[in-house]
């Protein structure tokens, strides 16, 4: 019985997640409220603050989804002793890009993050989680770099910390725009050569080195 009642909560979780995100998706994060989500999962508002604290917790909730599956992947190419880290960021970026063009639900999830949520209030807690994952993105990034340059596989003289502002931007900068108009550009066709591109700015580009005077 106990074992039930836990599989309902769970499906009633994952449900209320779901709603959320279509909630979400067409009206925005701020237009919606937690009444509109339990009408769309067809809960009560109980049932909400039942698994959720608030809008934010349960925002936050929603995208873990995609976050969950990218923390993993850092998980495996955080290794400094790893044979090949420029192969694992390359791995990682792809995963990255081809979770938005391959899995809609993940997909919906980037398109509400960048298009669908207002960004207004430092104090919110929306606002922070934002910016604590965009801070941890780019550690992570240039960990990896770090890494990859101590193998051999980077010039020496590759400054990491602006090439991780680099891939950043490019990475998130082809996102936004691909999410906004997807039919714009097949992103779908060309995740590997935008990566590549990436890896062999870092290896040819004479203004991401330190102390370049070019």
């Amino acid at each position: 019985m106990a074992r039930s009642t836990k599989e309902e909560a769970l499906e009633t979780r994952g449900r209320i997640l779901d709603a959320a995100a279509e909630v979400f998706h067409q009206h925005g994060v701020s237009r919606t409220t937690l009444a509109d989500v339990a009408s769309a999962a067809d809960v009560t508002r109980g049932a909400i603050y039942w698994h959720f604290k608030n809008k934010s917790d349960l925002f936050d909730a929603m995208c873990e989804r995609v976050r969950l599956p990218m923390e993993a992947m850092i998980e495996k190419t955080a290794d400094e002793n790893a044979n090949d880290p420029l192969n694992q960021f390359r791995n990682r970026c792809l995963f990255t890009l081809q979770e938005a063009t391959l899995n809609p639900q993940s997909r919906k999830i980037f398109e509400i993050v960048l298009h669908k949520c207002e960004l207004v209030d430092p104090e919110d807690p929306i606002y922070i989680r934002r910016l604590e994952c965009f801070l941890e993105g780019r550690t992570d990034i240039e960990r990896l770099l770090r890494f990859a340059i101590a193998k051999g596989q980077l010039p020496r003289e590759l400054d990491p910390i602006l090439a991780a502002v680099m891939v950043q931007g490019l990475l998130f900068g082809i996102l936004n725009n691909w999410t906004f108009s997807p039919l714009s550009f097949d992103l779908t066709e060309n995740v590997a050569k935008v990566v590549d591109n990436c890896i062999h700015m870092f290896k040819t580009s004479p203004f991401l080195l330190k102390n370049n005077e070019t």
